[in-house]
């Protein structure tokens, strides 16, 4: 594979309007739920143990970020990626501040080995999760992406998730289907600086990746990555209309709904194989 057809996954998925279920950081809820409507995903923010498990299994992508965990989130996080092993729903883990607290650090570790269909973080979080740095310093990175590559690619052979990693120039990282030998790394180019100063951008990424996931299950790697393209071409767009932080955020959940294939198409993709980590 040498490029993903991002024009095609964003029309699948525009087309089938995936419901993504999202156990969430409660401070981006409501901003992770506009995100997934102006792309043209559907969102349900429940995340009671009561019934995750049975909402689990109608959704048609799972998000699991513990940005604000309680114990009633860690509870449905829990049931909801049990029924979605049921069900093969994909689930999207987005390990927040992974490192900065042991009781959060210790769950988090446990369910990156449950059979995640993608792992999702900055590049700090996803190279602590693979056993080499300290983590996030809250939600923001204190590592590059450049940095972490080999880290995302152990991690990837360890789970058999797809790992993206995000920071000015995103990778997304999974094993190659045509040659399990080999892994594919995508590096997708774009968005804007403001996009780290607006509280829920990496979090909603997280879920729209649900929804991407949750259109194309047979297709996971380019599904993630149009997920990273959609909000980079979008990022771009609302930074040519904003002043700053606030005006920016709401061009940007604007720019999610006006993002036709052509923009997906003129993002910066490239997608490049390296020979996977034995151990």
């Amino acid at each position: 594979m040498t490029s993903v057809d991002v024009a095609g996954h964003l029309s699948r998925m525009r087309a089938q309007v995936p419901l993504v279920q999202c156990i969430t950081n409660t401070v981006v809820q409501q901003f992770s739920a506009n995100v997934l409507l102006a792309a043209g995903a559907s969102p349900a923010m429940l995340d009671h143990e009561a019934d995750a498990a049975q909402f689990a299994r109608i959704a048609d992508g799972i998000l699991v970020n513990f940005g604000t965990a309680t114990g009633q989130q860690l509870l449905a996080a829990d049931a909801a990626t049990a029924a979605a092993a049921d069900t093969a729903t994909p689930w999207v883990l987005d390990p927040v501040s992974y490192g900065a607290a042991d009781h959060r650090s210790v769950h988090i570790r446990r369910l990156a080995r449950s059979g995640p269909t993608c792992i999702r973080g900055n590049a700090s979080e996803i190279a602590a999760l693979a056993g080499a740095g300290a983590g996030g310093r809250g939600i923001e990175s204190t590592d590059e992406v450049d940095d972490v590559l080999d880290h995302a690619a152990r991690l990837a052979d360890d789970t058999g998730a797809v790992i993206a990693v995000s920071g000015p120039r995103d990778a997304v990282i999974d094993v190659d289907p045509g040659d399990p030998d080999h892994l594919l790394v995508a590096r997708i180019a774009g968005g804007s600086a403001l996009m780290p100063l607006v509280v829920g951008t990496g979090c909603s990424l997280a879920a729209l990746t649900g929804g991407y996931l949750g259109a194309s299950p047979d297709d996971r790697f380019a599904a993630v990555v149009t997920a990273h393209a959609h909000f980079a071409a979008a990022g771009t767009l609302a930074a040519a209309h904003s002043q700053g932080p606030g005006s920016f955020a709401v061009a940007f959940v604007d720019a999610l709904h006006t993002v036709t294939e052509a923009h997906l198409t003129a993002v910066d993709v490239t997608v490049t194989t390296v020979e996977r980590i034995r151990r």
